[in-house]
């Protein structure tokens, strides 16, 4: 079974390749859980109108981003990103550039009927420990923020209860606040109903999928390709799996890091473009996919030691980042005919202009969302008193950093604040890093 015939791209980390843990990480939950407070003050009550009125703006063309495409090439490229590689990650290998994406794909490659080939063993495992962390965060936090349940129906325990419980919170806060909540006609059945159920005015587009197949957005939304009726959207799970997948890309080829933080940032674009999620819903799972990562590049021991899945346990994930980043230079030289890095220079692909990587990675940060939380917007927030393991998505791409170094880079390179998430936790001050800005 591959994810053309499957649903929820968080369901399938679970099903499919038995990766996901059997109980979440409950700290980016509580961060995540932001979104169940703002119908109580008027500025979250503003952001949830502006989260739906921008998200329905940038899939209609309305509202237009500075993509690397133009508008009618990204809808197309969000097509392709509708599908998932996510044994290989070989459909985020084009941030890898012209050389370097063909030299991977070489070998990391998948056939037209949806399988993927394998794949360097030891590379593939850390890819399934990085995608079953962030997945199995992802897909608990869509039932909890939903219904408080596990999958539409099982309830919570209770500590996963008492993180909507605590903060006073209500689940559905999408079906709430847009005028179909969950049950109503036409609605997700658990709650939070996605744009495509919820917006007025959604573009319909056709094109080819990653599997050159005849698709259109519809079938990518209602099926057959894939059925999202009764996949609740906040967060987004493809938006964690491509940031959390382009994030360990380019910590594989450091070369290539800046370039695939914006190949990251453009697959979350695609779930807005596609008629699939929100942009609360991608500036969620991006949050999520770096706090995820940053734990487990810190080796976090909460993040290392597995309760179900498989890879059960790793008592060193960056440690095997660099042994795999090894394995895969040797095969990338291989492939390219040369040293890495010259081969990540020769590059035509659409990544290959820094001030467009920029201002379209710039345009993802609030996906011009306004504030919610006004003691966090106009002030900086300190990445090493917050959030010291941040530093960590720089320092192992970048060793010569040490990483007070990296955490005042990502605290000098912050975006805006105040966003719905930047409530002044730790897990917010995530929302605001701008890691293209900080490579």
């Amino acid at each position: 079974m591959h994810s053309r015939f499957g649903l929820a791209l968080s369901f399938l980390l679970c099903s499919r390749v038995a990766l996901c843990q059997s109980e979440p990480n409950t700290e980016p939950l509580q961060g995540l859980a932001t979104v169940t407070t703002l119908s109580q003050t008027e500025s979250g009550r503003a952001a949830l109108r502006s989260n739906y009125e921008f998200t329905g703006n940038i899939q209609n063309g309305r509202l237009r981003l500075p993509t690397l495409f133009t508008f009618e090439e990204q809808q197309q490229q969000s097509l392709r990103d509708a599908y998932s590689t996510i044994r290989n990650l070989e459909q985020l290998a084009d941030g890898l550039g012209t050389t370097l994406g063909a030299a991977y794909v070489a070998r990391a490659h998948t056939d037209d009927t949806g399988a993927e080939l394998d794949f360097l063993p030891a590379v593939q495992q850390l890819m399934a420990f990085a995608m079953s962390t962030s997945g199995t965060d992802s897909n608990a936090g869509k039932y909890l923020f939903a219904n408080l349940t596990t999958d539409g129906t099982q309830p919570v325990t209770p500590e996963l209860r008492a993180v909507v419980d605590k903060i006073h919170g209500e689940t559905d806060a999408f079906g709430r606040a847009y005028h179909l909540p969950a049950g109503s006609p036409n609605a997700n059945p658990f709650g939070n109903s996605r744009p495509f159920q919820t917006e007025h005015d959604v573009l319909a587009f056709s094109g080819r999928d990653y599997l050159n197949h005849a698709a259109t957005s519809v079938t990518y939304q209602r099926g057959p390709a894939q059925d999202l009726t009764k996949s609740p959207s906040y967060p987004s799970g493809h938006t964690t799996y491509g940031y959390t997948g382009a994030l360990l890309l380019g910590l594989l080829v450091p070369d290539r890091y800046p370039e695939m933080v914006v190949r990251g940032a453009e697959y979350g674009t695609s779930r807005i473009l596609v008629g699939a999620h929100y942009a609360m819903d991608v500036v969620g799972g991006r949050t999520l996919a770096l706090y995820d990562m940053a734990h487990l590049l810190s080796n976090d021991p909460a993040y290392l030691r597995r309760k179900g899945g498989r890879p059960a346990s790793l008592t060193d994930f960056r440690g095997e980042v660099l042994k795999a980043r090894a394995q895969v230079a040797g095969l990338l030289a291989a492939n390219c005919g040369n040293i890495v890095s010259r081969c990540a220079h020769m590059d035509i692909s659409r990544f290959n202009d820094p001030a467009a990587n920029s201002r379209s990675y710039a345009s993802t940060q609030t996906y011009s969302l306004p504030v919610a939380y006004a003691f966090t917007a106009n002030r900086m927030e300190d990445v090493a008193k917050l959030a010291p393991e941040a530093g960590y998505l720089l320092t192992v791409a970048y060793p010569s950093l040490t990483l007070r170094q990296a955490d005042t880079i990502l605290t000098e390179t912050e975006g805006p604040g105040g966003g719905f998430l930047d409530n002044g936790s730790a897990f917010g001050v995530y929302s605001r890093l701008n890691l293209y800005e900080a490579t």
